[in-house]
């Protein structure tokens, strides 16, 4: 538990718009941020005067273009905006955001005050002298594309100068900030309304923020386990993992970690030795695309990882990193639920990365007969040579694929811009009989919809998901999973 406060950060361009939005906010805001950057011109002076009557704290800003806000403004008309709003704040329960390089004519309670920075551009940031002097809280927002950048904002938490620190990394890379500012001090983390409504990249919904991640249960004994992707916008596994610590009522939360250099991550934010912050980390999830690089960071490996040379799941034990794979045995129980037995059946697995590897092991420990499909025969040389697996090159002739079975291994086919696309159509697949996509999200592929116009049973990624995720619960835990309890999770998500 610690004392932090949710701020939901409100956008309208009238007052009747902003209000509608305040209102729905109420009951899960502890302070509503009201944005009048947003405002148009002559609505700013109708929504101040209904201040008085909204009974909750407000959080007032009028943020210039130049850092992050809705429009171009003057240093005078920011000037002017104060001299006009504060008389009519008597009786509201309010702070005001005046960024750092406003310099106001006039003396302000530090305490209603909060001084902040948006640097859009790079991660080298330092607030002007007399900042700490006007206001008790400093706020820092940096633009981050990994999840290690975020570290230079988050070091405004050890500064002892500094009475309240708010670090925000925005963007998805920077969502761990938001999720555990308040855990280690901060005062407020920022959130919107519902999706759609983000004021600024990589907010996270209120709702999300208190039911998901707990954010005002968490402290700094919190266990923090999370997923490393190259990219985890699409990712649904903080949903299933906090359902089932929710479900068990365990100290602990699990949050996306978007990693582009793993090296930098595992040095500066996890490996004892060279880690520059305490988060607590109990473990993580892995998946592409640093399942296989992950294990040169490892002081071990369990017997199927070793065998698969893929790990999707890290314990850290007193200190020590510890390989597993999971994917294994998730992926084949559901296909034997849904096929039958496996001896001799033609199986067809696209990809050659750690999924896949997961595939063709668990395939081949069943009695399938495996095939391998890539683009570039060439590049998976290795692994045909470490399964002893025939490697074919993936066609775009048409011609029907002769499988009874076919796996979707790689990422095509995932929620964003490659969501339309396809490894096969309908017309290659009708002489398929099931068709098998590990990708999750969208819960629907197009690789499912071609496979049922050609008549073949399907079966999606959701299944695996949840099974390889229970897995991962008994390994950080020690206790089952709530396996019904992860999977309504996911399956409300996707809907």
């Amino acid at each position: 538990m610690n004392q932090g406060k949710i701020c939901v950060s409100i956008c309208g361009e009238t007052a009747h718009e902003a209000l509608g939005r305040f209102e729905r906010a109420g009951p899960i805001a502890d302070v509503i941020e009201i944005r009048f950057d947003c405002l148009r011109t002559e609505e700013k002076g109708r929504l101040l005067g209904h201040l008085g009557a909204l009974g909750k704290q407000i959080l007032l800003t009028f943020r210039p273009l130049e850092q992050g806000g809705r429009r171009h403004l003057t240093m005078q008309e920011r000037v002017e905006f104060w001299q006009t709003a504060l008389p009519r704040l008597d009786g509201v329960s309010f702070l005001i955001d005046r960024e750092f390089d406003l310099d106001l004519p006039f003396e302000l309670d530090p305490n209603h005050a909060i001084v902040s920075r948006h640097n859009f551009e790079g991660h080298d940031w330092e607030f002007p002298p007399g900042c700490l002097a006007v206001a008790n809280t400093l706020k820092l927002a940096i633009t981050v594309e990994d999840a290690t950048e975020a570290l230079s904002a988050w070091q405004l938490l050890d500064d002892a100068s500094v009475r309240g620190a708010i670090p925000i990394a925005m963007g998805e890379a920077g969502k761990w900030t938001r999720i555990l500012g308040l855990a280690h001090g901060a005062p407020m983390t920022y959130a919107s309304l519902g999706g759609g409504d983000e004021t600024a990249p990589g907010q996270i919904s209120a709702e999300d923020l208190r039911d998901v991640f707990r954010v005002k249960q968490l402290d700094k004994n919190t266990s923090v386990f999370g997923v490393i992707a190259g990219d985890t916008s699409y990712s649904l596994s903080p949903y299933m993992h906090n359902a089932s610590f929710k479900q068990e009522r365990m100290n602990s939360v699990f949050v996306p970690l978007q990693v582009r250099d793993l090296v930098e991550f595992m040095r500066r934010m996890v490996k004892q030795e060279t880690r520059e912050v305490e988060l607590n980390f109990g473990g993580f999830s892995v998946t592409n695309p640093h399942k296989q690089r992950i294990m040169a960071h490892l002081d071990g490996l369990d017997e199927t990882a070793q065998k698969i040379g893929a790990v999707n799941t890290v314990m850290i034990e007193d200190g020590k990193l510890y390989g597993y794979n999971t994917d294994a045995p998730g992926f084949i129980g559901p296909l034997k639920k849904s096929f039958g037995d496996l001896v001799n059946a033609r199986v067809a697995v696209i990809g050659a990365g750690g999924a896949a590897r997961a595939c063709v092991y668990a395939l081949q420990q069943e009695g399938a007969e495996v095939t391998v499909l890539v683009r570039e025969p060439s590049k998976a040389a290795t692994f045909a040579e470490e399964f002893h697996v025939a490697v074919e090159q993936l066609t775009t002739d048409h011609q029907p694929l002769a499988t009874d079975i076919l796996v979707n291994a790689t990422p095509l086919g995932t929620r964003g811009e490659g969501e339309d696309e396809t490894i096969a159509t309908a017309e290659e697949l009708r002489e398929v009989q099931l068709v098998y996509d590990l990708v999750y999200n969208p819960g629907e592929t197009r690789l499912l919809r071609e496979a049922k116009t050609a008549g073949a049973k399907t079966l999606g990624g959701l299944d695996m998901l949840v099974a390889q995720g229970a897995e991962q619960f008994l390994i950080w835990t020690g206790e089952e999973a709530p396996v019904d309890v992860m999977k309504a999770a996911v399956t409300a998500r996707l809907k």
